[in-house]
């Protein structure tokens, strides 16, 4: 889903992760926490943060982070608050003083091996056969993304890669929001294309269709945990740096420019 909210200043996040509750969560994160565990007892909760606007909490589990409203908690809005003000990306923020101070809890036992975000990945050495590959002009210069069919800015993110020419995008598939579109994705009989049309164009062709196939959904949840990628989307550069959240054409192109990488996965 889409979210995109005018917030205050970013002083408001002064509510950080790593706050510590005193004595355990105040009485409204305790009882968000306890009703939404109740409702989803298959979803491992791990924390309730207020956010920076008024009456929309923070949820975090399995690794990712939703908004939730306190009033109707039934609904989960997935995505990246941003501040049109001070142009920041809350989300990402937060995502990365999580990361970094170890409060976002692992979505699987094999997280103690994951690395910070921080950490360069070897971008040579990703399982590029796990990943969608849609080639551009020569394809010279080269970019992974891991995305999510469900994830608002994923979809806002493809048409600016699309402008992109000369580059090689290789996609990996998370099923933070449900593995059903994933998979279906992958299993259609020209992937690529498939994903195209339905992140661009919204044609739903390929995720309604019944084939499944052997695919990576889960080797690509299992690589996202163990090199730090927590949210979707998060760009992966050539120079092993990586870029979480959504980003324009301009800033793609200006750090795809100077890539010289000539990776043939």
């Amino acid at each position: 889903m889409k979210l995109s909210l005018a917030l205050g200043a970013v002083s408001a996040l002064a509510l950080a992760i790593g706050n510590a509750w005193a004595g355990g969560p105040p009485p409204e994160e305790a009882r968000l926490l306890a009703a939404l565990k109740k409702a989803n007892p298959s979803t491992r909760f791990t924390q309730v943060l207020r956010s920076p606007i008024a009456g929309l909490y923070e949820v975090w589990m399995n690794g990712n982070v939703a908004y939730v409203s306190a009033r109707q908690p039934r609904y989960f809005v997935f995505g990246h608050v941003f501040d049109t003000q001070t142009m920041t990306d809350i989300t990402g923020s937060r995502m990365a003083l999580a990361a970094r101070q170890g409060a976002m809890a692992p979505a699987a036992p094999t997280a103690a091996t994951s690395a910070p975000a921080s950490t360069p990945i070897a971008f040579d050495q990703l399982p590029f056969a796990d990943a969608i590959k849609t080639v551009r002009g020569n394809g010279q210069r080269q970019i992974a993304v891991f995305s999510d069919p469900g994830c608002g800015y994923c979809k806002q993110l493809e048409p600016e890669l699309a402008r992109i020419d000369n580059v090689t995008v290789h996609t990996f598939l998370l099923p933070f929001q449900g593995e059903a579109k994933p998979i279906a994705l992958w299993c259609a009989p020209d992937r690529a294309q498939a994903w195209q049309r339905y992140m661009v164009q919204g044609d739903t062709t390929a995720i309604n269709a019944p084939a499944r196939c052997d695919h990576p959904v889960a080797r690509n949840l299992a690589l996202a945990q163990r090199i730090g990628v927590r949210g979707t989307p998060t760009l992966i550069w050539a120079d092993g740096s990586r870029t979480e959240g959504y980003v324009d054409h301009q800033v793609i192109q200006a750090r795809l420019k100077p890539a010289t990488s000539e990776v043939q996965p």
